[in-house]
């Protein structure tokens, strides 16, 4: 057992936090003594680091209690999320440390104005604080929302480049998605009709066969006919949508992106995204134009 003085000197914390995660019943005290002192065992220090963890990558306390209350909750699988987490923000922060360096040595360099996707990244962090259910229902938990905005923070400038290219500038693709997540409950709706539930069936068996052999060459005639038939089924129903290097690009990075990859290869087999990628990637550098 240790002290609160024990615990502030071994994590750097102060009593006052401790006092007040016992307070909101996010951290409570193993035993107190007959002074009322409170006493941690090592089952509390553990449930302290991950705390500490979950704050390193933005966390709010709120939403730290409830992934730990959750009966389901894995104590080995939560470490490896954050540490995917913690590595793709130590990348992010990597790169940006690489771009200061050049800009050191007076190099030339893209400003950091055309690649910001602040304002989008703050809508996705607010749609997830207003609309927490809808977030758990479609992408699983609150944890799988997290790494899926801190994919976008890593891969900013990238995502900002199809942004542009796609919808002309940063701000026209913020504001059609920040569109989309004010209408998210609307549009989620809306893809339930019989209409949209037939696409999805075509889309599904479209997808079937191009998964049912991943042993075959993505080059074949007969992968690369699925993969046509697949963008044209997307465009003749996204009239916006022009079948161009970009928007394949766009797919590209979308099942590549973990939650994704891992919905894919549960519907389609472990391998299937990756399989998909290398044909979309192929389709992409010998049959679409760089710019329709």
């Amino acid at each position: 057992m240790q002290t609160i003085s024990q615990v502030v000197e071994l994590t750097g914390i102060s009593p006052r936090t401790l006092q007040y995660y016992d307070e909101i019943g996010l951290l409570k005290p193993s035993e107190l003594t007959e002074s009322g002192y409170r006493l941690y065992d090592d089952e509390a220090l553990q449930k302290l680091q991950q705390i500490l963890f979950f704050k390193e990558l933005g966390f709010k306390l709120k939403e730290i209690k409830e992934i730990l209350q959750k009966p389901d909750f894995d104590r080995i699988k939560a470490f490896k999320r954050q540490k995917e987490l913690l590595l793709l923000k130590r990348n992010r922060t990597d790169r940006l440390i690489q771009l200061l360096s050049r800009l050191e040595k007076g190099e030339q360099c893209m400003s950091f104005k055309e690649f910001d996707l602040s304002d989008y990244i703050t809508a996705l962090e607010d749609f997830k604080n207003n609309s927490a259910d809808d977030v758990i229902k479609h992408w699983g938990s609150i944890e799988n929302f997290d790494m899926f905005i801190q994919k976008i923070k890593d891969d900013e400038a990238e995502v900002a480049k199809l942004a542009i290219q796609q919808f002309g500038s940063i701000e026209k693709y913020t504001e059609a998605m920040k569109h989309n997540l004010e209408h998210f409950s609307e549009l989620m709706e809306a893809q339930l009709t019989e209409e949209v539930k037939e696409i999805g069936k075509q889309s599904d068996i479209l997808y079937g066969r191009l998964t049912a052999d991943l042993s075959e060459d993505v080059s074949s005639p007969k992968i690369q006919s699925v993969v046509d038939e697949l963008l044209q089924l997307i465009q003749k129903n996204s009239t916006s949508v022009s079948l161009d290097k970009p928007y394949i690009n766009v797919l590209i990075n979308t099942y590549s992106s973990d939650y994704i990859k891992s919905m894919t290869d549960s519907k389609y087999g472990e391998g299937a995204s990756d399989y998909i990628v290398k044909a979309f990637r192929y389709y992409s550098e010998n049959n679409a134009s760089e710019n329709n």
